[in-house]
């Protein structure tokens, strides 16, 4: 029985099951009791809370989150970080991920695939023009809910733009399928990184298979750097030529030659959807391959010439015999130079290549002179001094020739930050300040008497501090000055979620909620535990008792949209109250003219019709009665 399931966080969320187990955090079902409704709880794992980079990680993702704010993500609601629990309170998503969906269906049709994809590039434009790369793009971290919607989860290794370069090996080992190339040379990543997991994803769901796999995680890392996979039409003939160019270009091993951005690929996704036989026909030749074919057509050109005065000009063979013995004494001499200098006979020994990791470079060369150590590059780093190696290009204990080349990645020392004062400074400019310099940050709130709410009162450590990348600076956060006492107001009547607003105005918290049945409407306010117009110190508890809630049947209308009589693809929308209940790519021509759709609902509501994203119609729909009556027709403006 997992320890959690049955116990209550912090007076609020109720674990109920788990439903999700992963190597840093499980994830929980949870029901809040405040805000009456399902939530995901995601916990760090027991074993992790003395691990200080998966303790980094962890409140990097609800960091990373709580900036986002888009419907293909997964919202975050709340956020608890002490010595006994961390855990970060999400959205409860009632669906699968696309990575079961995939494996239930083996290979999806590329409308589907396409629906998918566009949807997970609005998410990923989103956080990148917010400067978050995602950096764990797989279908395992994309959520699919029943209507068809995407919602983008675990940003537990996503890292702003500018952030510190990682390696494969560590955090994305377990991703190495979906990995793009720079991220699998432990290279700095970008929002091309992600560009290229989608390509990946894109590639299995209209190919039923991935473009690299092996034995071992190594081994598809390998294939992402060096490897060219099938193109997707080998596979599967159905896949649209125009598909399977974007897929490539996604795919591609340097990053300079990929989409540039989500928004690019969508670009070129709307103008494949309005014609699907479109070819983009990008081309990728090598910049030495021109050269050469450059010089092969100049070669030919002299052959020409030489040819054209050959004739006008006698006598041929000593001519031809005169150049022949020239080249051939070249070549001689070029042979024997090479053979001087690379020595191809000469036997050389085999040796074990040292490890150098940690060693000072100059010490490294004195010890290892059998060897050539070259420094590769060098940067800040957490662990090493100055001039301390990190990173060697040949793992220790493997067997190389005596005299190899060595490449290194050394230390150019810890990156230190100093503390300014920034007492009266507003909160999302010092969180700015830190975040664009890697420093680690907690945010605890207190009153004060003097500085407005929201603005800096202290930071510890304190200003003129000097600190590194690994210190935790805690910023105190003015709430403004405290007033001792409050009056209670009456919610009995109300609705709770204008009960909660009053009573969060008068500095009130809500404690316990129990729930009734009554004729009254449902989720009303039938009596509070403190009285009306009593002075109670703010911050006080107040438990309710509300009327619960009651199941309300739905029904499902069905409604035939006439369409624009066109054989070209156009993308349909139903949106009811906001929410967009039906969407799909449609060929009027080849579903006689009209748009059959069925929508779920009760009472009385508005149902907007949108044609290539333009309003095109909207519905009054009585779902009780089953009628429907048009508000608004702009199909005139379609041709319709």
């Amino acid at each position: 029985m997992d320890r959690y399931i049955g116990k209550k966080l912090d007076g609020r969320y109720e674990i109920k099951e788990i439903i999700g187990v992963g190597g840093m955090a499980n994830v929980y079902k949870a029901y809040d009791s405040i805000d009456d409704r399902a939530v995901a709880v995601k916990i760090l794992r027991d074993e992790h809370m003395e691990n200080d980079e998966l303790l980094r990680r962890f409140r990097n993702e609800s960091r990373a989150i709580a900036v986002l704010s888009h419907p293909n993500i997964v919202k975050v609601y709340d956020v608890s970080f002490n010595e006994d629990i961390q855990y970060i309170v999400m959205e409860h998503i009632d669906g699968i991920t696309l990575k079961e969906y995939i494996e239930q269906q083996k290979t999806l049709r590329w409308k589907e695939a396409v629906h998918f994809t566009v949807q997970i590039l609005r998410a990923l434009q989103h956080a990148h023009d917010k400067g978050i790369v995602h950096r764990d793009i797989k279908p395992q971290n994309i959520m699919l809910l029943e209507d068809g919607t995407i919602k983008v989860a675990d940003f537990g290794i996503a890292r702003f733009a500018r952030a510190s370069q990682h390696t494969v090996t560590d955090k994305a080992i377990g991703s190495v399928h979906y990995i793009s190339p720079e991220q699998a040379k432990g290279e700095i990543t970008d929002e091309k990184s992600d560009i290229y997991s989608i390509g990946v994803m894109l590639y299995e769901m209209t190919t039923g298979t991935l473009p690299f796999d092996a034995d071992s995680p190594v081994s598809v890392a390998l294939k992402q750097i060096q490897s060219q996979p099938k193109r997707p039409r080998v596979i599967n003939p159905d896949i649209p030529e125009g598909l399977e160019d974007i897929t490539i270009r996604a795919m591609q091993k340097d990053p300079a030659r990929r989409y540039q951005s989500a928004a690019e690929m969508l670009r070129d996704i709307d103008e494949f959807k309005r014609d699907p036989s479109i070819s983009f026909e990008y081309k990728y030749s090598e910049p030495e391959t021109e050269n050469i074919t450059k010089e092969v057509s100049n070669t030919k050109k002299k052959t020409k010439k030489i040819k054209d005065e050959q004739v006008r000009n006698a006598p041929v063979v000593p001519v031809l015999t005169g150049i022949t013995i020239a080249f051939i004494v070249v070549a001689i001499v070029f042979v024997i130079g090479i053979m001087a200098m690379v020595r191809p006979f000469e036997y050389v020994p085999d040796t074990t290549a040292p490890d150098l990791i940690g060693m000072d470079i100059n010490e490294a060369k004195k010890k290892y002179s059998g060897f050539e150590i070259i420094v590769e590059s060098s940067a800040f780093h957490e662990q090493y001094d100055k001039d301390i190696i990190y990173d060697q290009s040949v793992n220790p204990g493997m067997t190389v020739k005596e005299k190899s080349t060595i490449k290194v990645k050394i230390s150019s020392g810890i990156q230190y930050f100093i503390l300014s004062d920034y007492q009266n400074f507003e909160e999302n400019q010092v969180y700015k300040i830190f975040t664009d310099n890697e420093i680690e940050f907690n945010t605890v709130t207190e009153y004060h008497d003097t500085i407005p709410e929201g603005y800096v009162i202290r930071t510890e450590p304190g200003a003129d501090t000097q600190v590194d990348s690994g210190t935790v600076v805690v910023i105190y956060v003015s709430a403004g000055a405290q007033s001792t006492y409050t009056e209670v107001p009456s919610v009995l009547n109300y609705r709770l979620e204008d009960a909660k607003m009053i009573l969060n105005s008068a500095g009130i918290r809500i404690g316990n909620v129990q729930r009734v049945d009554s004729n009254k409407e449902s989720s009303t306010v039938l009596d509070q535990s403190l009285t009306p117009g009593t002075q109670v110190p703010i911050g006080t508890t107040i438990d309710l008792v509300i009327v619960m809630e009651r199941e309300t049947e739905k029904n499902a209308v069905e409604l035939m949209i006439p369409l624009p009589n066109t054989s070209n693809a156009v993308s349909m929308r139903a949106e009811l109250g906001g929410t967009t209940v039906v969407s799909e790519t449609v060929i009027p021509s080849e579903i006689g003219g009209y748009w059959t759709i069925s929508v779920l609902g009760e009472g009385i509501g508005t149902l907007t019709i949108y044609y290539d994203n333009q309003l095109y119609r909207a519905y009054s729909i009585n779902f009780s009665e089953q009628t429907t009556m048009m508000v608004t027709d702009n199909s005139e403006n379609f041709g319709g």
